[in-house]
């Protein structure tokens, strides 16, 4: 083990680079360039941004601090910046921000809701969506692929799931990109001092509208995932109303806004390597798995997520201290040579394929990973195998986010197979 590294004194060291005005608006190619540079080196490095943060970039130490919730904690947030207290007051804690016993009984409360007999419905509505979409998509001939498609499923499968009403469901969409447009993204000082801003405005509606859905469900309870929160019992409890929008937002940011990304890079993926989409459509069945966590890890939808060190702990041979910022960088643990053979390779028969794309193990293992397996599977199975195939046009519109993997818009076309 080396030495403990000194307390960084300067913005001078190694992790710099990640600090420059302008880094997340490079080209992805240069960004993944700079996380290799970090991740040949012997320890973690401190970036001088804002107040500055450690960077983990390696697979095991993304890992490992993803496993040890009692010294890398999510509190007081998991994004950049950490909610300001007021807004986590306003709006509740999220479920990704707790530790230790709040977010074990929080989660607990939820994983009880999804019994197996809705997970069945779930998985069926899935298959159903993604056929009905496809149906559209030939019909209309759209040719902007994330809002035509990608962003469809999760939110017509989740909205399903949970029971939102017809009506409410177009609004919802728009406040889920309202509230998600900036995330990780730098904006002028001008917009990030408006208060309480687009974003906010369009989560204080949604969860509105989501409690609002809750206290009828309460009184009428239906066979659905809202009423299955809000009328557990475990342990005596079940969701309040601020607890139930704040899991309702995370569902929708988290669980239609990563999905529909990696659908979206997954088109994209297929269309640049034509070799890798006949060896899907030779044997869909038995490459359909592979295919759609290779495209999960190379596309690596999360980005980051903060940790906040509460106990002192050594690891890559730098010795973290209480109170010091800790960025898990996905994204680089997802292409980490020591883990993945050709790490920038696009190869849907990879195997083993440990990738991070779904969080490092741990408490905070994505709740929906199974979800999202499922319905990129059967998307792509419904686009590669109807009679008039998809193909990316032009590369992605990609938001300049340091949080996710977004795009924002691609261009499509159609081709006989």
């Amino acid at each position: 083990m080396t030495l403990p590294a000194p307390r960084p004194g300067g913005d001078d060291g190694p992790g710099r680079e990640l600090a420059v005005p302008g880094f997340w608006q490079r080209p992805p190619a240069q960004r993944l360039a700079a996380f290799a540079r970090l991740r040949a080196l012997d320890a973690p490095v401190f970036v001088p941004e804002g107040a500055g943060h450690w960077a983990l970039v390696r697979h095991a130490h993304v890992q490992e601090a993803s496993r040890l919730p009692k010294v890398f904690a999510s509190a007081p947030g998991v994004t950049t910046p950490e909610p300001a207290r007021w807004v986590r007051a306003l709006f509740g804690d999220s479920m990704v921000n707790l530790d230790g016993p709040d977010h074990a009984r929080l989660r607990k409360i939820v994983q009880r809701a999804f019994t197996p007999r809705l997970l069945a419905a779930a998985e069926e509505d899935v298959h159903a969506v993604a056929a009905r979409i496809v149906d559209d998509v030939l019909a209309d001939r759209p040719d902007e692929f994330v809002s035509a498609v990608a962003s469809r499923l999760p939110l017509e499968v989740i909205c399903n799931m949970m029971g939102i009403p017809e009506r409410h469901r177009a609004e919802i969409a728009a406040r889920v990109n309202h509230a998600s447009e900036h995330i990780g993204v730098d904006r002028t000082l001008a917009s990030r001092l408006r208060m309480p801003g687009r974003g906010l405005r369009a989560l204080a509606r949604m969860q509105r509208m989501v409690a609002g859905i809750g206290r009828e469900r309460r009184k009428n309870p239906a066979d659905d995932l809202i009423s299955a929160l809000v009328c557990a019992n475990v342990d005596g409890q079940a969701l309040g109303a601020r607890q139930l929008g704040a899991f309702f937002s995370l569902l929708m940011v988290a669980g239609v806004e990563t999905t529909r990304n990696a659908i979206t890079h997954g088109l994209t993926l297929l269309t640049d390597h034509p070799d890798q989409r006949n060896l899907l459509l030779g044997d869909f069945g038995a490459h359909a798995d592979g295919a759609v966590d290779e495209m999960i890890r190379h596309s690596t939808p999360i980005i980051q997520f903060r940790r906040t060190v509460v106990a002192e702990h050594v690891l890559g041979g730098h010795l973290f201290r209480p109170g010091d910022k800790v960025v898990l960088y996905y994204a680089s643990a997802n292409r980490d040579e020591a883990v993945f053979p050709d790490p920038d390779a696009f190869d849907i028969t990879r195997s083993p394929n440990p990738h991070l794309g779904f969080g490092g193990g741990g408490p905070h293992f994505c709740l929906g990973a199974h979800l999202a397996r499922v319905e990129m599977k059967a998307l792509f199975g419904e686009l590669l195998t109807r009679p008039v195939a998809l193909r990316a046009v032009g590369l992605p519109d990609l938001a300049p986010s340091n949080f996710d993997n977004r795009v924002r818009s691609l261009r499509f076309a159609f081709e006989r197979p």
